[in-house]
C-alpha cells in the first residue's frame, strides 16, 4: 500500500462520478448484478476505484450468486475493516486502507474450494478499477 491518502469530501466530489461518490464516499450500494466487473475473468489486480490501491488478485474471485464482485482473500494492508451497524443484523464494512473509501462489506460464507477462507469479501463493482497482467 502506497501512503495514506487524506482528502477532504470537495476532493473527491471533484473526482468521481456521482454514482462512485454515493458508493464509496457516502456508503452506498449498487444494484445487484449491475456492476461493470461483475462477470470479468480477467487475470490481473483489482484496485479501488479512488486511488489505485491494489487490493484483490483476480485468483480469489469467485462467483458467489450474491450480484456483487465476491473475493475470499484481499491484499495484505490493503483494506480496513469497522463494524456497520446501520442494518438491523450487524455487518463488518469493508474500506480502502489508503483513501478510506467505502468498498463494500465482509460476510462469513461457507469454506469450500472457491471459497477456502470461508470469507465472502462482497465488493461494489463502481469502487473498483482493474489493472489486468499482461503476461
Amino acid at each position: 500500500m502506497k501512503k495514506e491518502l487524506k482528502k477532504n469530501e470537495d476532493y473527491w466530489h471533484e473526482k468521481l462520478s456521482p454514482e462512485q461518490f454515493y458508493v464509496m464516499r457516502k456508503k452506498g450500494t449498487e444494484r445487484p448484478f449491475s456492476g461493470s466487473l461483475l462477470y470479468n475473468k480477467k487475470k490481473g489486480n483489482y484496485v479501488c476505484g479512488a486511488c489505485g490501491n491494489p487490493l484483490f488478485e483476480s485468483k480469489t474471485k469467485f462467483d458467489s450468486g450474491t450480484g456483487w464482485p465476491s473475493f475470499y482473500d484481499a491484499r495484505k494492508n490493503s483494506i480496513k475493516l469497522k463494524r456497520d451497524f446501520r442494518m438491523i443484523i450487524p455487518r463488518t464494512e469493508v474500506f480502502c486502507a489508503r483513501c478510506g473509501s467505502h468498498l463494500g462489506h465482509v460476510f462469513n460464507h461457507p469454506k469450500n474450494r472457491e471459497c477456502p477462507s470461508g470469507k465472502r469479501y462482497c465488493i461494489n463493482s463502481i469502487a473498483l478499477g482493474f489493472r489486468e497482467n499482461k503476461r
